[in-house]
């Protein structure tokens, strides 16, 4: 602040009725000038991160949903020796394969909106490989995760008790 009565001094000493107003910093003028885009940026962060829950959350549900429709199946197998490790493949492929073609259509529509996007992009080509791959990891990371709770839960159904279910 006391830099700013030094910079008013010094030009009022050279024309004392120059009008002075909004005086500032070059970066509090590009602060301003990136605020729009920084607070657009940030609802985007949360809302894909919002998105990324929503679809691990369905997903888990779906998976779950499949386990306890499944039950007696899942009873019927390992009573005819199929290993805990096959149960829970089963159903960490169904998980996947949902993921893999929501992944796809994913992959398709930001292709398709990139060029809408690339104005609200800082320093990132809208075909930058490793985002479109570190995303694409994070999506199936969590994929892989809603899906094998579930599954392990199904590969440790006791047949007996299975079997009686229905």
């Amino acid at each position: 602040m006391w830099r700013l009565n030094e910079i008013r001094q010094a030009v009022w000493s050279v024309d004392p009725n120059l009008p002075l107003a909004r005086i500032g910093t070059l970066g509090d003028l590009y602060d301003a000038s990136i605020a729009r885009t920084s607070f657009t940026l940030i609802m985007l962060g949360i809302a894909g991160v919002m998105a990324l829950l929503l679809g691990t959350v369905g997903l888990y549900g779906v998976i779950a949903y499949s386990v306890s429709q499944r039950t007696r199946e899942i009873g019927i197998r390992m009573a005819l020796g199929a290993q805990q490790k096959e149960v829970t493949g089963m159903f960490v492929r169904q998980g996947l394969l949902l993921t893999g073609i929501g992944v796809a259509f994913g992959l398709v529509a930001a292709f398709a909106t990139m060029r809408l996007m690339s104005s609200l992009l800082f320093h990132v080509s809208p075909v930058d490989p490793v985002t479109y791959a570190a995303v694409t990891f994070g999506l199936v990371a969590a994929a892989l995760l809603a899906s094998y709770l579930p599954s392990r839960r199904a590969a440790n159904v006791n047949p007996v008790e299975a079997l009686r279910a229905e």
